[in-house]
């Protein structure tokens, strides 16, 4: 009987600009007596990355151009925070009263570029933008957990994005390192003998979500959940691989 674990870790402190997350990782692992093992996946929320790496924006020191104005305008928010989201964005996909749907620089389609005031904790002014490269911060904490336990195991950052006609927020990879992010069963067989022909599996998303049921949205203060159990395919990861083509996005 496949059997799988989730455990939220516990112990890591409230992570401040220029901490080492890899090594606060560690050792929060270590004093938990969890010790990865050969085929784990580490899943950590963007939020404490952001908040590592520096990817804040204090909204006092912005100031809004024209067209963050009349963004701002239209979709009634604050047009300092229109300025962030508008440079971290690549296009403004649609403004509605008091949400912009745009597309992040790293492709992902998203509600405000993923720039959040919530759970930064730097005073009410200042907002946390997603990570500069996720692939590259699940690297890192890849390489820390591997130098730490000598075992590779599989990171993931993980956000929460809402999905086109479906309420709620639901976790997704925005960032992995050591899996594949997608799985193909095209050509294997259902359990019927029909052989599957377009089924791909997003095996991050799925993973990222699951994660996100025990780090929470909003006190918990779990951001880093180690699953055990899912059989997963060793690779480079690469979040950008669970973006369609807009060729083939029936949504565009």
């Amino acid at each position: 009987m496949a059997e799988a674990t989730l455990v939220a870790i516990p112990g890591l402190p409230d992570v401040r600009p220029g901490m080492s997350l890899p090594d606060l990782l560690v050792r929060a692992l270590e004093r938990a007596g969890l010790r990865p093992a050969d085929g784990d996946v580490l899943v950590v929320a963007q939020k404490v990355v952001s908040k590592a790496e520096g990817h804040l924006v204090d909204l006092a020191t912005v100031t809004p151009g024209d067209e963050a104005r009349r963004l701002a305008r239209e979709a009634v928010k604050d047009p300092r925070l229109v300025e962030v989201i508008l440079r971290e964005s690549t296009r403004v996909v649609r403004a509605h009263h008091g949400v912009l749907i745009t597309e992040h620089r790293l492709g992902f389609i998203c509600a405000n570029a993923g720039v959040d005031h919530s759970n930064v904790g730097l005073g009410p002014e200042v907002v946390s933008l997603l990570p500069r490269d996720p692939d590259a911060s699940a690297g890192a904490i890849r390489d820390a957990v591997h130098t730490a336990f000598g075992v590779p195991i599989a990171v993931i950052i993980n956000d929460s994005h809402g999905r086109p006609h479906r309420e709620g927020a639901v976790g997704v990879c925005i960032g992995a390192a050591g899996l594949e992010p997608l799985l193909s069963l095209v050509g294997r067989p259902d359990l019927y003998g029909y052989t599957l022909r377009t089924s791909v599996e997003a095996v991050a998303d799925e993973l990222a979500a699951a994660a996100t049921l025990l780090q929470g949205q909003c006190d918990e203060g779990t951001p880093a959940v180690l699953i055990r159990g899912i059989r997963i395919a060793q690779g480079p990861g690469g979040a950008a691989r669970l973006l369609r083509d807009p060729s083939r996005d029936l949504f565009r």
